[in-house]
């Protein structure tokens, strides 16, 4: 039977290709995002029946009526994909920077989280059903210039443990998937290296596959886990000599 599947910051980037990698198997799709003319044309091109929600996932307002709709139209999805994200160069010592510094938290963490609990009534009484959170390897560890994105990553990945915790023993499986630097929009302005970089159609199967393994944490690609595994045992004197003078990411939002 097809899977029916919502995904947030649908309208380009890893949310565009998991979209075509889903609507490839026939399955019934809700995709959210902002930009309303990126998103239609996304739906356009796919041949599945597809809901498009023009919204920002910081209306929670708007996500729980797009929640709403979609289970009174399919019922409860198979899989929530809270995909939507920013990113920006931020200065801890720049007042100007607290605002960029709300606005990726309101997105990254309140967006997601919002997200995924719009869901969590009609899929905990059913009973089954997949919520996952794209994270990020920049949630393990803070890198200079970009504290507010690695701080939004890291209380992501908390927030979906806990998540987890709470629906544990309700056929509600919560899955936390942190990509390393995936080529879309958001990784565009990079000035510093990004090993192991990964097409988005490329993190899109891979995420799929993590999603369909049920993983509860699943860092993307492989090789990103023996980084992440070096860089949280590095002690603190090191790290903070090898990574205080790396190249900082530009100081523009986008998304």
């Amino acid at each position: 039977m097809p899977q029916k599947v919502f995904i947030t910051g649908a309208s380009s980037g890893i949310g565009a290709d998991l979209a075509r990698h889903y609507a490839s198997r026939g399955a019934t799709l809700g995709l959210a995002a902002r930009r309303a003319e990126q998103l239609q044309a996304l739906a356009d091109s796919l041949t599945t029946e597809v809901c498009v929600y023009v919204l920002d996932v910081t209306d929670s307002a708007a996500l729980t009526s797009a929640a709403e709709h979609f289970v009174h139209r399919h019922g409860a999805p198979d899989i929530v994909i809270a995909n939507a994200g920013v990113s920006a160069g931020t200065r801890s010592d720049r007042a100007e920077d607290l605002t960029a510094l709300a606005r990726i938290m309101q997105t990254n963490v309140l967006g997601l989280a919002a997200t995924l609990q719009a869901f969590v009534a009609p899929m905990r009484a059913r009973g089954s059903g997949s919520l996952v959170g794209i994270a990020s390897v920049a949630g393990f560890r803070g890198l200079a210039g970009a504290g507010a994105y690695c701080a939004s990553k890291s209380a992501a990945i908390t927030w979906l443990e806990s998540l987890r915790l709470e629906l544990h023993g309700s056929g509600v499986d919560v899955l936390t998937i942190c990509p390393g630097f995936v080529a879309t929009p958001l990784t565009a302005g990079n000035r510093n290296p990004m090993p192991f970089l990964l097409d988005a159609p490329e993190a899109a199967k891979r995420i799929a596959l993590a999603i369909a393994a049920k993983k509860r944490l699943a860092i993307i690609p492989w090789q990103m886990r023996m980084v992440f595994f070096v860089l949280r045992r590095m002690p603190n004197w090191l790290y903070d000599r090898l990574f205080a003078r790396a190249p900082r990411k530009t100081r523009n939002t986008s998304d």
